[in-house]
């Protein structure tokens, strides 16, 4: 494809953000949609994590998968009551009588969590020790008791406790020199009951499992392809004795803490944004007490002792069969047996990139030059494409400037080193860091720190804003002339995660989409305010009102008897304004596809409301996180990429950038892969009107439907055997 016409196409017919000129009030009810049409957001998230745990019960999942999907399932709801249970405790205390998203008071809807919630993790509870714990068995990999020990066995262990575990541990008695002591967010910890052989008084002791060892103990296996584990917890449970002699062991129960770990900062109070975070982290381990997670075999005394001491509820105690976190199961997923796990996939490096001559070395730039490159990462690798982009402008002597946002990265990011790499070699670097993304804070703050070190210009975006965009900017000096090479992307610049989140990113030397970028980052790091776009939609200023526009534009086309039609993919759709201009384009006949993998306030099949709204979620391999919004624009397609999901965050507090993509293969490429998800041959979950996701993934005949991973792994390695596109 020629890519000058793309670019001439793309000036013409994107309209300029000072041309939205959409009434706000069109976005508000009028009264003509019914009042419950919207989704619980809360009630819709733990929806997403029961799916997830449907994976994990899924025999006909690879065995370490399913072990895998129980830690992901664990890891998610920590963080879910972190921040969004204790979001609504927070409401709940203060007296703050805001509705939520349904318009519920804070406590129905805590009150309607809690029981999900409780009924998840014991479903949780019951999948590991009914399902998956007998499998690994089956397979080899055992995780024993100490009641299941020989002597043999037992003797080995007391070596290994004697020499690798005892040092290290600290317990910590409760009596009138010795306050109750503090319990860390998300630590599992022992509570032992002691007494004196010789007062017969009882004590309370607490022990805390040491965080830094492994969960699981290794056991010697004496079997070939036969591991064997036990439990750190119950390791140190049966040697009470070493670490209270002299004192008869009463009780010992494990429990565990989450506490409220969001952090909030006044940026209009606070001269040092960084110094403020840094304290803001530190408080966070001291947040409130939100749930108690004990083992179903702890006493009344020790239970009433620990609901007093931490100031927790009923409704917050989730009594549960041993072993507790669940999360812990991450280390046997790293156990070598590919059997157990899905078959191993190599990202491949996308047609477009590899150079014309096969002999010829990787130009990064000459690529892009010749046309504009959509990338589908994992299915094709982020190494050789946004990586090797980053590393080639850093090492390019032609290459003047490079321009990014960092809200996520791993920690030996080599997208950081290329940053710095370019700085020292003497070129102009903008290094924008995201320091408030939630929980990667301290390492963002480590970043940026390293950044300023080696002389980037680093800046922390805008007040009140996280800045979670993602975009890269290299101006490049070719034959007396700056030209602009851009990447706007959907997901992370992190090689770790990019290996398991499924996203897109789109590379153009379109010189209008790099003066889009030069003004965004004018606007982010100076005083600019720039409203001028062209391939670009932003928030929080107009993002909202070109989707809002674009949808509206489907319905009047639909009224009109033209062809219609809208698709988005997404991670969560929650804002109220966006839902109800799709109620109203499903309303006027247009049908609306959404592919939603976590939360959805939508009540799609709704009569008189929403019959033409389609609703599907997948889940697999890799977290489906890229988003895309597609407008059938009367056989005109107007198609966009990038970072912004439909919630109020995204929309009003956050800067997010999405990017119309242009070439007719990219959109053809975006259109099937709609057409795959929304297949009746592809497996997912549906949602109906009820809220109710209801699994599809066998036909009629029992047998297995298109796993829509699998298939776009077939496709990419098909076209890497096409050779390159042209």
């Amino acid at each position: 494809m020629d890519s000058s016409n793309s670019i001439s196409d793309a000036g013409e017919t994107t309209d300029s953000l000072d041309e939205y000129d959409l009434d706000e009030s069109s976005s508000v009810d009028d009264g003509t949609l019914p009042p419950e049409r919207y989704l619980d957001r809360e009630l819709s998230w733990l929806a997403f994590n029961k799916r997830v745990l449907e994976l994990a019960e899924d025999e006909s999942v690879a065995l370490l998968e399913r072990a895998n999907f129980l830690a992901i399932f664990a890891s998610n709801l920590d963080e879910f009551f972190m921040v969004r249970v204790a979001g609504l405790k927070r409401r709940i205390l203060t007296g703050l009588a805001v509705p939520t998203n349904v318009g519920r008071a804070p406590q129905d809807v805590l009150d309607d969590v809690s029981a999900t919630a409780h009924e998840l993790q014991e479903r949780q509870a019951l999948a590991f020790r009914n399902s998956v714990k007998p499998a690994l068995g089956a397979a080899g990999i055992h995780i024993e008791t100490w009641a299941d020990l020989d002597d043999t066995d037992r003797l080995a262990l007391d070596e290994i406790f004697s020499k690798q575990i005892f040092p290290v541990l600290m317990p910590l008695a409760v009596d009138p020199a010795h306050p109750f002591p503090y319990i860390s967010g998300l630590s599992l910890n022992l509570s032992i009951r002691v007494r004196s052989p010789k007062t017969g008084k009882e004590e309370f002791a607490r022990l805390k499992v040491p965080p830094m060892l492994p969960r699981f103990v290794e056991l010697p296996a004496g079997e070939r392809d036969v591991v064997r584990y036990i439990p750190l917890e119950d390791l140190i449970s049966n040697h009470l004795g070493d670490l209270f002699p002299g004192m008869e062991i009463l009780e010992h129960h494990e429990f565990r803490v989450t506490r409220n770990e969001d952090v909030e900062v006044d940026e209009d109070e606070s001269e040092n944004l960084i110094q403020a975070l840094e304290k803001q982290i530190l408080n966070r381990r001291f947040g409130p007490p939100i749930r108690l997670e004990i083992t179903d075999d702890m006493d009344s005394m020790t239970l009433g002792l620990l609901m007093s001491e931490l100031d927790i509820t009923e409704q917050e105690v989730y009594r549960l069969p041993a072993p507790l976190d669940l999360r812990g199961l991450f280390q046997l997923t790293r156990l070598d047996r590919p059997t157990l796990k899905f078959p191993r996939w190599v990202p491949t490096t996308s047609v477009n990139l590899l150079p014309v001559e096969p002999a010829a070395a990787p130009d990064i730039f000459a690529s892009i030059a010749r046309q504009d490159v959509l990338v589908h990462h994992p299915y094709e690798s982020f190494s050789t494409s946004v990586q090797a982009f980053l590393e080639q402008a850093a090492a390019d002597p032609n290459v003047l400037a490079i321009k990014q946002t960092l809200y996520r990265t791993s920690g030996d990011s080599p997208i950081v080193e290329a940053l710095i790499a370019a700085a020292e070699s003497g070129k102009a670097v903008l290094a924008l860091v995201e320091i408030k993304a939630r929980f990667d804070e301290t390492a963002n703050i480590n970043w940026a720190r390293k950044l300023e070190k080696a002389g980037v210009h680093v800046v922390y975006g805008l007040v009140g804003l996280k800045t979670h965009c993602k975009l890269a900017l290299v101006v490049r000096q070719e034959n007396g002339v700056l030209r602009h090479y851009s990447h706007i992307g959907t997901g992370n610049y992190n090689p770790k995660t990019s290996r398991i989140y499924e996203d897109l990113g789109l590379f153009t030397a379109d010189d209008q989409v790099g003066k889009d970028l030069t003004r965004l980052f004018n606007e982010l790091s100076g005083y600019a305010i720039e409203k001028k776009f062209k391939r670009l939609l932003v928030a929080p200023l107009h993002l909202r009102k070109g989707l809002l526009k674009r949808i509206r534009g489907e319905a009047d086309n639909a009224r009109a008897g033209l062809p219609s039609g809208i698709r988005i993919k997404l991670n969560s759709i929650v804002d109220e304004a966006i839902i109800d201009a799709l109620y109203r384009a499903s309303i006027a006949g247009v049908p609306v596809e959404l592919v939603v993998r976590g939360i959805c306030a939508v009540r799609p099949g709704r009569a008189d409301l929403s019959e033409n709204i389609t609703v599907r979620s997948i889940l697999g391999r890799y977290l489906e996180h890229a988003r895309i919004f597609s407008f059938h624009n009367n056989g005109d397609p107007q198609v966009f990429i990038g970072s912004s999901d439909m919630m109020h965050r995204n929309l009003d507090r956050r800067v997010e950038a999405l990017v119309r993509i242009t070439s007719p293969d990219h959109l053809r490429q975006l259109d099937e892969l709609f057409t795959l998800a929304m297949s009746d041959t592809t497996a997912s979950w549906w949602l109906d009107e009820t809220g109710t996701w209801t699994r599809h993934d066998r036909a009629e005949d029992g047998t297995a439907l298109n796993d829509m991973q699998n298939v776009l792994m077939k496709q990419i390695s098909q076209r890497k055997r096409g050779g390159v596109a042209r």
